[in-house]
This record gives C-alpha cells, sequence and structure tokens, in this order.
C-alpha cells in the first residue's frame, strides 16, 4: 500500500520475505525504512557485517545502508522519503535524528516489549485503514501517524540505551554530536573539531558519553569512518588510495595504518573477501 502526494512525496507500508523483499536491499536515494521482524532467524549482512534478527525486532535503515539479504522471513516495511516527512526539519519535535537516523554510534535495533507492541501494531493497523482514504486530509493524517511511530520507537531505543536517564539537554547533545559526525567525518577526525561545533570542551563531551555508557566520542568518530572505507571497499571498485583520500587521509600509508588497527587486516586484504 503506498501514498504518492503531488511533488512525489511517498509513504508506504510492505510486506517482504526472502522471495520478495520489497526493494529492501535496494533502496532509492532519499529513502528511510523502519523495518519490522515478524519471525525469527533473519540474517542480513549490512554494511559487509553479518547480524541476525529475531521476531518482533526493528530496524531503522537510511538509503546509505548497504544491504544483503540472506535469509528473510515475513517483515513489515514503512518507508517514506524526504519530501513526505523530513527528519531534519521535524527533528525538534520527534527527536530521532541521530538516534534512529543519520546516527554515528551503531545500527540502531530496537527491541519492544509487549506493551510497546500494542502500540506498534495499533499504529500501523491504522496506517494501513488510512492509506484506503481519499480525502485532502489523507497526507496529514498520514504524517501525523507516521510521527507517532518514530516517537514511540525514539523512546523505546532511547530506554533500551539508558538515555532517557539523562537530562533531555545531554540527550540531544549527544544527538547532535552524532549527526555532525555524519556529516563531518570525512574532514573532522578529532574530538576537539566536534567539541568547537558544539561550543562545548573535548573533556565535556568525553564525561557526557561515559555516563551514558557509549562508546567514547572518539571511538564514534574512527567507527563512521569504518563504516565509510568498508562500504566503498567492499561495494566499489574505487583504488584504495583515492578512498583514503575520500575518508580524509593525506596519503595511503596512514590509511592503511588506520584501517589495520581497527579492522585488523589491511584494505587490500578486506577488499579480497567476498
Amino acid at each position: 500500500m503506498k501514498y504518492v502526494g503531488s511533488t512525489d512525496e511517498y509513504f508506504e507500508i510492505l510486506e517482504a520475505n526472502r522471495e520478495h523483499t520489497s526493494g529492501l536491499d535496494k533502496p532509492i536515494d532519499g529513502q528511510l525504512s523502519v523495518v519490522w521482524f515478524q519471525e525469527n532467524g533473519n540474517k542480513l549482512t549490512i554494511d559487509s557485517v553479518p547480524n541476525t534478527f529475531d521476531k518482533d525486532e526493528i530496524l531503522c535503515l537510511t538509503s546509505l545502508h548497504k544491504v544483503e539479504i540472506n535469509t528473510l522471513g515475513k517483515t513489515k516495511i514503512l518507508r517514506f522519503n524526504s519530501p513526505f516527512y523530513c527528519i531534519l526539519n521535524q527533528d525538534s519535535e520527534v527527536g530521532c535524528k541521530g538516534i534512529l537516523f543519520f546516527g554515528s554510534k551503531s545500527l540502531p535495533v530496537l527491541k519492544p516489549n509487549k506493551e510497546d507492541l500494542k502500540s506498534i501494531c495499533s499504529l500501523t493497523q491504522m496506517v494501513q485503514l488510512e492509506m484506503e482514504s481519499r480525502d485532502d486530509l489523507q497526507q496529514e493524517m498520514l504524517q501525523m501517524l507516521l510521527k507517532r511511530l518514530l516517537i514511540l520507537c525514539t523512546r523505546i531505543y532511547k530506554s533500551s540505551e539508558s538515555l532517557d536517564k539523562l537530562p533531555a539537554q545531554e540527550t540531544d547533545l549527544i544527538r547532535e554530536f552524532n549527526f555532525l559526525v555524519e556529516q563531518h567525518f570525512k574532514t573532522a577526525h578529532t574530538v576537539s573539531e566536534y567539541a568547537q561545533m558544539l561550543n562545548k570542551s573535548p573533556k565535556t563531551l568525553s564525561n557526557l558519553f561515559g555516563k551514558s555508557n557509549s562508546k567514547s566520542p572518539l571511538k564514534i568518530i574512527q567507527n563512521r569512518i569504518m563504516l565509510e572505507a568498508r562500504r566503498k571497499l567492499r561495494y566499489t571498485e574505487i583504488p584504495i588510495s583515492e578512498i583514503g583520500y575520500e575518508v580524509g587521509f593525506q596519503d595511503i600509508q596512514s590509511f592503511s595504518r588506520f584501517f589495520k588497527k581497527n579492522e585488523g587486516t589491511s584494505p587490500s586484504d578486506f577488499r579480497a573477501v567476498k
């Protein structure tokens, strides 16, 4: 079921499985997806990292993620593009930028409890019903339902990561840091550079991430650089020296040292393994 607006904005709800992946492994630029697994034992390789997802786990993906499907049971996908609901513009109301989408920490996997699942089921049923409407309020209603779903998913993930125990101001600072890393990781490799962007000291950022039991700010930056490097090495034929330059290294030697320190193997050896 799919809603398409007058300026190509869209929101759709799909059923997927191994035979019919519904484009899960072939996203279109600008797409954001909420993937809700309905069965156990789903095996997906995402950005060259193998993952297993079980029933009722929820995964949030952008079109930047490279997804390879090994095993996929019954899965529900809610997908939309920025013209339909722009996360960047609406984030002050939803709060998922840097947590569910466009964050640099780790792949966001949600594990809702029974009460959360009741709410998610109810929301998706309402979306399906609203898809059948054909009046002037349809888009507004669908946007409202999507907003409610994203807020719920954000709350679930914040609770699982203990972010709900931090003051809102500190949670917002973590989100903004994650989003800035997503924007600038190719050119800014140090904590001090991001601290300056946020008008904070590097020590303040380090202490904050320590309180949230998260990876250190430096590790988050390095992980995002590594993610991009792995994507380029595995899914493109771009020369290794050029990949290193793209992610901010001036020569192949420094890039290779950085990559091997973090991955345990050289860029050329990593690329050779398919």
